[in-house]
């Protein structure tokens, strides 16, 4: 039997506070085998994270390990000196973060920085180092790793950036991986690449990898072992097929019941129940003092026709010389009442542009956009102010899009006081109850977004987008960043808004089994264009384009969880 590259033995990560002490990780304990890739999941504050920093020596002051050991090839490493463990980081054991743009310099080019960290840990001259740092270019599967060695990181997509921090994690020839959150921004296609060099590396290097993740697709197609974790502790744990299949705690089997399935359509998301954790919210309630949504006069809410937009690549100050982007080319489709209109496809397809000319954050530079027959793109600023009233937007990080020194009370009367809707005494009651209705406490206008969780101030972000009681939602990734059991929440809360307030909607994900239960129709697009538009049912069992069913290939087929 192999032994364990890695042992966590009854680990504690202790927080003191002025209420007290906080215990974020509870006597945890898990083993990682060389080449083997273990899932570690649960919610938001499960302590997921924690525990991997807690491998890796990363722990925030006044965070510390007060109970267990940590062992790495049968050397404890928990207890050793500051300098000791800064030596065994990065060099023996390496970390892949969420947000790659967070890890990565942007005053200097990649491979100065690959450069570095192999110096820093391998006793290799300048030349040695860069050709080094070229072949992991090379092995991570970035095109050109000469030319693209030095570059800088915003040069790279998204999906790149991820391969250039797996090759710094690399760089020392690691026993053992942590890869907290690797693939939560990645669109499908390059989730899928990322995952697939993951799981090559780890059975070619030999190397263990502790993948952290809220992503239950991810933890089917890619582990062999899963951790289930609940406030801090250890709730279940075996290999992938009897933890998704016949999940044995309540909490898994709960948690496991609110994923989306990708090859069945669900009416609503079964919530996460298990603690006393479930929210409830009451948009019908809401609906009672709503008024009707007004039918538009040809059955299509919206209609867009030839959309292009370009972006400047390389300016210059001849005109003829400055070149262009076209992010979004002759795309045209519409929205009838009361549906929820999908667009799918990669990072870079032009989805989140569509929507932001739709919303008019960008201007057109082409085409027309009619919403109830009137165009947008020719209205006067009077005109435009009726029209955004009519129309709201949920964008994918909360967090970015309410404004930090605001209060979450002001921040949702902000637009009933912008569009002059209620007078001024009345607009304190209407926001409680708009709070209320999506599942916030009581007191939750008087507090300020850095207060809620991520589930929370995507819910805040939701009330401000209803309190003008709008006809047409836009909905940009609004679950992108959170856990299955927050997710459930939030599109359960659109469910209710489209079916009880007649809303019509436009949802853009890169998920798809979440689209496949949200949506009514569907529409790919692909480097700016649109190339196929069908019901979702329709385009998920049998698509008409190569590139659709190539995306549907890429879809976690979560085939353990049919089981359970």
């Amino acid at each position: 039997m192999t032994e364990a590259i890695l042992s966590i033995r009854n680990v504690t990560v202790e927080i003191p506070t002025r209420h007290g002490i906080f215990k974020p990780v509870k006597n945890v304990s898990y083993d990682i085998k060389p080449g083997e890739i273990r899932g570690v999941v649960g919610e938001s504050g499960a302590g997921k994270s924690m525990t991997g920093n807690a491998v890796i020596g990363l722990l925030d002051d006044p965070a510390y390990i007060s109970e267990g050991e940590i062992w790495l090839k049968g050397r404890r490493i928990d207890n050793l000196p500051a300098e000791e463990k800064r030596r065994i980081r990065g060099k023996e054991i390496s970390m892949i973060f969420q947000d790659p743009l967070t890890s990565l310099n942007p005053l200097f080019t990649v491979g100065e920085q690959l450069v570095e960290t192999i110096q820093l840990h391998l006793n290799l001259g300048a030349s040695e180092a860069k050709a080094r740092a070229i072949a992991l270019l090379d092995a991570v599967a970035i095109p050109n790793p000469e030319e693209r060695f030095n570059q800088y990181p915003h040069q790279f997509s998204g999906g790149m950036r991820q391969r250039v921090v797996i090759a710094l994690a690399l760089c020392s020839e690691p026993s053992v991986i942590v890869a907290d959150e690797p693939t939560t921004a990645l669109d499908v296609s390059i989730q899928a690449q990322v995952l697939d060099l993951i799981k090559s590396l780890a059975r070619e290097r030999s190397i263990g990898v502790i993948l952290v993740t809220h992503d239950m697709g991810v933890i089917a197609d890619t582990t062999e072992q899963v951790t289930v974790m609940y406030a801090g502790e250890v709730v279940e744990m075996g290999t992938t097929d009897q933890v998704l299949g016949a999940p044995q705690h309540p909490y898994t089997q709960s948690l496991i019941a609110a994923v989306p399935r990708p090859h069945k359509k669900r009416h609503r998301f079964p919530q996460v129940s298990y603690g006393g954790r479930e929210t409830v919210f009451k948009i019908d309630d809401l609906a009672r003092n709503w008024p009707q949504s007004e039918p538009s006069k040809s059955g299509k809410m919206l209609e867009v026709k030839g959309l292009t937009k370009r972006f400047v690549e390389k300016s210059s100050i001849i005109p003829s010389r400055t070149t262009y982007f076209t992010a979004v080319d002759n795309v045209s489709f519409d929205i009838r009442d009361g549906e929820v209109f999908g667009i799918v496809g990669e990072s870079g397809s032009g989805k989140s542009t569509v929507a932001r000319m739709i919303a008019t954050l960008h201007k057109t530079d082409g085409g027309q956009i009619l919403f109830d027959g009137e165009d947008v793109t020719a209205m006067d600023a009077q005109q435009l102010a009726g029209y955004r009233k009519q129309i709201q937007m949920i964008f994918q990080d909360p967090f970015s899009s309410l404004n930090p020194r605001m209060k979450v009370g002001d921040i949702v009367a902000e637009p009933l006081i912008h569009h002059k809707i209620l007078p001024k005494g009345q607009t304190d009651a209407r926001v409680r109850e708009l709070l209320d209705k999506v599942g916030l406490a009581r007191g939750a206008d008087q507090k300020y977004p850095h207060e809620f969780s991520g589930g929370q101030r995507q819910r805040i972000s939701i009330a401000r987008a209803i309190a003008t009681q709008p006809r047409f939602l836009i909905c940009d990734e609004p679950t992108s960043a959170l856990d299955v059991s927050i997710q459930a929440q939030i599109l359960n809360i659109l469910k209710d808004l489209q079916e009880y307030l007649g809303l019509t909607m436009l949802f853009i994900s890169h998920d798809l089994p979440v689209v496949r239960q949200m949506c009514d129709r569907v529409a790919v697009m692909k480097s700016g264009q649109l190339i196929e538009v069908n019901d979702a049912e329709t385009l998920f069992e049998a698509p008409e384009h190569p590139y659709t069913a190539e995306l549907l290939t890429l879809m976690p087929h979560l085939a353990q969880l049919d089981e359970a």
